[in-house]
């Protein structure tokens, strides 16, 4: 639990302050507020959403000019993927999974409920809204490693990360079927609606991965990574 708290301090802003033994008793004061009051917002959403998740796994084809593919069950093309973060995290991978996670229009409506009463709380309600549809990806991500053990994964990346352009939206849901299946929609402007959903990107490969977004502390290798004992990180590289 205190790590979902803390991540929902990190959003609110407040997440390098807290903790620290420079803080006044005001400050430390005011992040206990805002501790048990993200803790009581996530407990009483747990029970009144239910995160949808989707996720389809695809064969990559790797170009020679460095794009690459992803192709549907016929070997068709589904939509090309360009740029230097595509082509990084993905360099080792055989296929990738399109994968999609929202809260759904129950917490739009909650949010805009308490946007009406209190903003302050509804800032601590959008934050908790983040930390559960990451988790929800999370819970996408441990279901595809039960699935393929032999696999490894890559972190996840999503339209309008580095030079992903958000233009893959659209091929992103159509992919996924996600207007059916999971009541999301675009707006003109490539904003997903319900708002707290998340579409991303996983590689998925025989070799193991570095964690090149996230960082080390994330990454399965950390104990035994080589570059990191050479005073360097695979993000870097």
């Amino acid at each position: 639990m205190k790590e979902r708290i803390n991540e929902v301090l990190r959003y609110l802003g407040a997440g390098k302050a807290a903790g620290t033994s420079a803080e006044s008793s005001d400050a430390q004061a005011a992040v206990s507020a805002l501790r048990q009051s993200a803790q009581q917002t996530l407990s009483q959403l747990e029970t009144q959403i239910i995160p949808k998740q989707l996720y389809r796994i695809f064969p990559l084809q790797h170009e020679a000019d460095g794009t690459i593919v992803l192709l549907d069950a016929a070997h068709q093309p589904v939509f090309t993927l360009t740029g230097q973060l595509a082509a990084s995290l993905l360099r080792d991978c055989h296929q990738a999974v399109l994968l999609l996670a929202t809260l759904g229009a129950p917490f739009d409506a909650l949010l805009r409920t308490q946007q009406a009463r209190d903003m302050a709380q509804a800032a601590i309600l959008d934050a908790c809204g983040n930390v559960l549809v990451e988790e929800a990806c999370d819970r996408i991500e441990q279901d595809i490693r039960k699935q393929l053990p032999g696999l490894y994964l890559t972190d996840r990346f999503s339209p309008g990360y580095g030079d992903l352009p958000l233009s893959l939206q659209p091929a992103i849901l159509q992919a996924l079927d996600a207007t059916r299946q999971a009541g999301v929609h675009l707006s003109a402007s490539l904003l997903m609606n319900p708002s707290k959903t998340v579409t991303a990107i996983v590689g998925l490969s025989h070799l193991p991965q570095g964690a090149k977004i996230r960082g080390c502390a994330y990454c399965n290798l950390r104990n035994t990574c080589t570059i990191r004992k050479d005073g360097k990180r695979c993000d870097s590289l």
